[in-house]
Order: structure tokens, then sequence, then C-alpha cells
């Protein structure tokens, strides 16, 4: 392979490491698990966290401490419109009343 199929194969590779989904972590107590979901008591916010199983079917049982990785993924995304501009940007002065 010469030099520039190196430099080019590089170069595409650095975009897809871009798009990569970010992973963030949870960690604290089972509250409950099922096949889909598993609830976390959170131990930094104190509060349960419900998060959704993927692939992953470790077996966990109530009263567990684990750490879970996950990532956070748009199922569909909906835009709404912003208010319709007047026509301008200027804006009018009222006239000073009369002395």
């Amino acid at each position: 392979m010469n030099l520039r199929s190196l430099a080019l194969a590089a170069v595409l590779a650095v975009p897809g490491a871009a798009l990569a989904d970010h992973t963030y972590q949870v960690t604290g107590d089972v509250v409950s698990a099922d096949a889909s979901s598993i609830v976390v008591h959170s131990t930094k916010y104190k509060e349960n966290w419900e998060i959704g199983r993927g692939d992953d079917k470790t077996e966990v049982k109530k009263g567990d401490k684990i750490t879970i990785e996950y990532t956070m993924t748009a199922k569909k995304v909906e835009v709404k419109s912003a208010a319709k501009s007047s026509g301008g940007s200027s804006t009018k002065k009222a006239a000073a009343p009369a002395k």
C-alpha cells in the first residue's frame, strides 16, 4: 500500500469515529430488572433511573450494585417552525409626548 492510499484511509476513518455514539454511565443499586429494562437507584443523583436493555442480557437481581454504560440515540425528531417574523427587524419608536 502506498503512502497516498494509507493517508486516504486514515482521513476516511476519522469521520466515522467522530460520529460514534457518546457513552454515559450510571452506577447504583438495582431496584428492579426484567428482560426489557433495568431500574437502578443512582448513587450520584439519589434517584431511580430506568435504562432500556439492548443486546446485553447480563443477569442482575434486586440489590446488586452495578454500573451501566449506555448511549442516547434519537428515535424521532420533530421540527416545529419558529414564529413568523413581522417582515423586518427594525422597530419603530413611539413619538415623544408633546410638552
